[in-house]
């Protein structure tokens, strides 16, 4: 079944969204990572979709979903209750979770906030969100609040066409085009004088609030759903090896498997990705028959 683009209305916005797969499948919510979009599953999701219904959004401010109401924050914590909201307006009491990067800090959260909601967690370059010691609490706060205030009436970056839109993406991130080429054309909008990305610019502030790592652990402990993690090789700086391998410890359920490539490998090599991710599928439902 070729993808199709829908509709959710959440009690508070309108989510846009990608489908994938026979809705009598088991059912995956895939939630991208930060300044990405449904888009960023368009590679994996066709790879997957045999063996399941699946529905990525794009993050309210992000791709062609509504933005959040003048005045508020982008709190990653509100994410979670955008993916609930987004499963309640799918008809979903029971569902599993796919996530990338911001996407798989949400996913994993989500899931110790609500086992009972979440049944399989399928995680790309993330477990938890990023975190902070409690003595950086004022200095986050402030930096929050001083580019708050400097981004009043900032002009959009306007790209003359959507190759110069491409080629910047390909820039930020280290991807291919082929891969930038993807998120891009689900992430631009016209404006007078060509484009400009149709994220809000205050995904771009600083975030007020941060858990601390001991906060993260202990949601992590609450993790109930069968859990398969894929890690990039090498390990990205802002995700080091030692302390994601503590978090991994806290998972009861949890099967890990590195693979080379970049952090967003599920689009650079989403064969490789797929594989795993059926892998750790096939276990779940052996031990499960077990």
């Amino acid at each position: 079944m070729p993808a199709h683009d829908i509709e959710l209305a959440s009690p508070h916005l309108r989510l846009a969204a990608r489908a994938w797969g026979e809705p009598a499948l088991p059912k995956l919510l895939a939630l991208h990572g930060w300044l990405d979009n449904a888009a960023s599953f368009d590679a994996l999701a066709p790879l997957l979709c045999g063996k399941f219904h699946i529905v990525a959004i794009d993050f309210p401010g992000h791709g062609r979903s509504q933005w959040r109401a003048p005045g508020a924050w982008y709190h990653y914590v509100d994410y979670l209750s955008d993916a609930l909201d987004a499963a309640d307006a799918l008809g979903w009491q029971r569902f599993g979770l796919l996530g990338h990067s911001l996407g798989a800090a949400v996913a994993s959260m989500l899931a110790g906030a609500c086992p009972d909601r979440v049944e399989r967690l399928l995680l790309i370059e993330g477990l938890g969100p990023i975190t902070q010691v409690a003595e950086q609490a004022l200095g986050q706060l402030q930096r929050a609040f001083a580019e708050r205030g400097a981004a009043t009436g900032k002009s959009p970056r306007v790209f003359a066409n959507g190759d110069d839109a491409v080629s910047a993406r390909m820039r930020a991130n280290g991807l291919s085009r082929a891969a930038a080429l993807m998120l891009v054309e689900r992430g631009l909008k016209p404006v007078d004088g060509g484009f400009t990305w149709s994220t809000d610019p205050r995904l771009m502030l600083t975030s007020p609030v941060r858990n601390t790592e001991e906060q993260v652990l202990a949601v992590l402990r609450g993790v109930r759903a069968p859990t398969g993690l894929i890690l990039a090789e090498p390990a990205q700086p802002y995700m080091p090896r030692a302390g994601m391998d503590h978090r991994i410890a806290q998972v009861a359920d949890i099967e890990v498997a590195r693979l080379a490539g970049s952090h967003h490998l599920h689009m650079e090599n989403p064969q490789l990705v797929a594989t795993a991710l059926l892998a750790f599928q096939a276990a779940t439902t052996r031990r499960t028959a077990e």
